[in-house]
């Protein structure tokens, strides 16, 4: 599927790791990050290289390349897109309402020219997967994503009140306790 390699399938992360079970950075009991700063546009760069995608095609290729653990919002993969287009490395071609991405000889010279820097976001990727190993039950993803409404349906009912607060937040470490114990 990648060019360099990478193969994955869907699921969830684990708790306390930042979105999609990824650590923010590093310190004292948090692993290594999936992505170092940088890397996401030449991951982005060389799945286009690959074969012409749409954003939302990227999105998924990269969603199925940690097994799930992480899948990069749109807030993060357009604004990457349209860096790479304005600094000639690809070119888009509207297609109705959406645009497909391809990689220009710019591109392809800035891929050849940063090999390394490609082989080593493709090596945190596989040292990602290899710590969070595959995807999570389905019955997992599912009860992890009836969580994630829950909270969503809640904060969208206005302010917590200090008591909701404590209760929400007692719930949430009992089920963290719980799941840690399991």
């Amino acid at each position: 599927m990648f060019g360099n390699g990478w193969e994955g399938r869907g699921g969830g992360g684990p708790r306390g790791r930042g979105p999609q079970g990824f650590g923010f950075g590093r310190g004292p009991g948090r692993p290594e990050r999936a992505l170092e700063q940088g890397d996401l546009r030449w991951i982005v760069l060389d799945l286009i290289a690959a074969q012409p995608r749409h954003g939302y095609e990227i999105i998924k290729a990269i969603e199925e390349a940690m097994n799930g653990h992480y899948t990069p919002s749109p807030g993060v993969i357009y604004p990457t897109l349209t860096y790479l287009e304005e600094t000639g490395m690809i070119a888009s071609e509207a297609q109705a309402t959406k645009k497909l991405y391809s990689i220009t000889d710019e591109g392809r010279t800035a891929l050849n020219d940063n090999a390394a820097a490609v082989q080593s976001a493709h090596a945190r990727i596989e040292g990602a997967r290899a710590r969070f190993g595959g995807p999570p039950a389905p019955e997992m993803h599912r009860a992890m994503e009836n969580l994630r409404a829950a909270i969503q349906v809640r904060l969208a009912k206005g302010e917590l009140s200090p008591e909701s607060l404590a209760a929400v937040t007692a719930a949430l470490d009992r089920a963290a306790s719980e799941i840690e114990r399991s």
